[in-house]
């Protein structure tokens, strides 16, 4: 009896709100590992480890379950897994904005004027209120930055639904404080997820004086609650705990254990982010605008979107201006820390766009109550019920145009460019090999394959930027001994320190180095051998030698022209480029050594995967006399 009747009081239309995001998320979900962050996420979360500064132990323990999902490749579950958060803060959204617009009025659909009741249970009202809640999710389901962190591992979506559920209640204990039974225990609980949130991404805490305010604008006399705000820190504290599994972890000993949080002062180091230094350069208006224009209404939601979220902010200035404030304090907060404080160099901005994903979920709430206000004042002139129904279509239209517009440069469901180019790289190593990766993309596929997938355990892939840390060289036993632990930390350099290893390793077995790391630090009067992406290190002296045929070795799904896999980040555009340079570069040898049928297929392959380097191709072949 009491299960039936649960069933019978389910609304479908929040189910919808988190059911139809996730079905979208799904039909464009990524297969595999992607670039950027993604590998190392994966491989934290499959050996609970700790990834990158400051961790992020909260997601790595929401994921961790999915892990043991009985379908599709460990990359796939954590995929689906943040997928399933996406979806959550899609419902946050439905959630916030239908109980802030459960008092509203509006006209009854009869045409005469008359107001339907606020609290009705029925009726025309609530059905408005619950399609414009839906209509809010789904846009904000759409938008390109919650969409781009839905597809593959982030953390963002999961701490937005936290948010959302922090500003819901901060707004029930404010809604029962008025009413004069106050709920300390909303506010406790609010503490607590904030703590908790802090496990997915820091930036939880520019959403707190939001928070504050909604509590503070009820009766300000609420600071001075000394006991009551002593037990929310110390709730807070308790989920902040959730950072101790950096600790544990480390005392493990996981397949990644960024960091190494062995002791307070390495747990301190991750937490604080001193692996990330800043660099100092010269802010000018033109930065700053850039450092601004981070966080996006407009591309994000349309001009359309923009226009309603301002009206949905105007909406509650005189009634419930407390609404408003606290939206206008959280975008200011984020900006005066992010932008003010963080003060992120130009080639770093697009990192600082995650960021903004909660203020993205506030905004799609005021864009529902925009197209709430929009549709009540076109209900006082239109008359009808067929006339009524056009017009709740039309709220249907934003989150419509926004899925059009931002739907093809998020689907990534035929995505393998990064496993593939991680799995080339590989292949083209002969057995026992070792070789220095640079940057994320260059070494995170390769974490996972190498970690999570088992692929060719026989190589060491050691990152360059990392050698400067005693940590990272704790962590590979082949790395004991090293004479890099005679330099100081601080005194490390990244081509010294590779330089160094590269000397020490040379005797024991092959090395080689990956296309980054060929063109990002000077490797002195070492000779290059090239095998495809990657580049074999050999004594001074040693005779040029054709470069090796491992091309047939590689897939290359998703790399040509026509193949229909469009999404194109910076780092996958990066991949295929290289693709396409290491063909010219070993088409130019082979021209060079006089093999000229072979130095021309390989300079038609390259123009083949990346016909914008076409004039280079002619170049070459211009320059050695050959024809096409």
């Amino acid at each position: 009896m009491t299960s039936k009747a649960t069933l019978s009081r389910l609304d479908p239309f929040a189910l919808a709100a988190f059911v139809v995001p996730l079905f979208i998320y799904l039909l464009t979900l990524a297969p595999t590992v992607t670039f950027f962050d993604s590998g190392e996420f994966l491989t934290a979360a499959y050996s609970l480890g700790t990834a990158h500064s400051p961790g992020y132990p909260l997601f790595i323990n929401y994921a961790k379950p999915f892990t043991f999902l009985p379908f599709g490749s460990i990359a796939f579950r954590i995929n689906f897994a943040t997928a399933v958060s996406a979806g959550l803060a899609c419902y946050g959204v439905f959630l916030l904005t239908s109980y802030l617009l459960r008092d509203e009025e509006f006209p009854a659909p009869s045409g005469g004027g008359k107001a339907a009741p606020a609290r009705e249970e029925g009726g025309f009202a609530l059905l408005v209120k619950r399609l414009v809640a839906l209509s809010a999710s789904l846009t904000f389901a759409c938008t390109a930055r919650l969409w781009l962190q839905s597809n593959h591992d982030k953390p963002y979506p999961l701490l937005a639904f936290i948010c959302a559920l922090v500003f819901f209640l901060m707004l029930r204990w404010r809604e029962s404080y008025l009413e004069g039974s106050e709920r300390p225990s909303y506010v406790y609980l609010g503490a607590f997820l904030c703590g908790l949130g802090t496990g997915a991404h820091q930036i939880v805490v520019l959403m707190i004086p939001a928070y504050a305010f909604l509590l503070i604008s009820a009766d300000w006399r609420v600071i001075c609650r000394v006991k009551e705000l002593l037990i929310a820190f110390a709730f807070g504290i308790l989920g902040f705990a959730i950072n101790l599994h950096l600790i544990v972890r480390a005392l493990r000993k996981p397949l990644l254990n960024w960091g190494d949080s062995k002791n307070l002062t390495q747990f301190l180091w991750n937490l604080l982010r001193k692996g990330y230094p800043p660099e100092p350069h010269v802010r000018d208006l033109k930065l700053l605008w850039a450092q601004a224009n981070a966080f996006n209404i407009p591309y994000e939601f349309t001009v359309a979107g923009l226009m309603l979220l301002l009206i949905g902010l105007c909406y509650f200035v005189r009634r419930k201006s407390y609404l408003t404030l606290s939206y206008v304090i959280g975008v200011a907060s984020f900006l005066l820390v992010i932008v003010g404080y963080f003060d992120t160099p130009f080639e770093t901005i697009f990192l600082t766009e995650e960021f903004f994903t909660p203020l993205y979920l506030l905004s799609a709430v005021f864009i529902g109550v925009g197209i709430f206000a929009v549709l009540k004042e076109g209900a006082v002139y239109l008359k009808g019920p067929a006339l009524r129904g056009m017009l709740l279509a039309l709220a249907f239209l934003l989150p419509v145009a926004v899925c059009l517009l931002h739907y093809r440069e998020n689907d990534q469901h035929e995505n393998y460019i990064a496993y593939d180019y991680a799995a080339n790289t590989l292949r083209s190593l002969p057995q026992n090999a070792i070789m220095y990766t640079w940057g994320d993309s260059g070494a995170f596929p390769l974490w996972y394959l190498q970690g999570v997938e088992r692929m060719r355990e026989d190589l060491l892939l050691p990152h360059t930027p990392h050698l400067l840390f005693d940590w990272y060289l704790d962590g590979i036993p082949e790395f004991r001994g090293s004479r890099l632990y005679q330099i100081p930390p601080e005194q490390r350099t990244p081509d010294y320190a590779l330089y160094l290893s590269i000397a020490e390793e040379m005797p024991r077995r092959p090395v080689f180095i990956d296309f980054s790391t060929r063109y990002s630090l000077p490797l002195g009067n070492l000779v290059l051998q090239q095998r495809g992406i990657v580049y074999g290190l050999e004594p001074a002296g040693t005779p040029p030698r054709p470069p090796a045929e491992v091309f047939p070795l590689y897939s290359l799904r998703g790399i040509k022209p026509g193949s229909g896999m469009f999404f194109r980040d910076l780092d996958t555009s990066k991949a295929i480029l290289i693709y396409a340079s290491a063909c010219i570069e070993a088409g130019e040898t082979l021209l060079k050594l006089g093999n000229q049928q072979q130095g021309r297929a390989e300079l038609e392959r390259a123009r083949l995967i990346s016909p914008e380097l076409a004039r280079q191709v002619d170049q070459v072949l211009t320059a050695y006399g050959v024809s096409r």
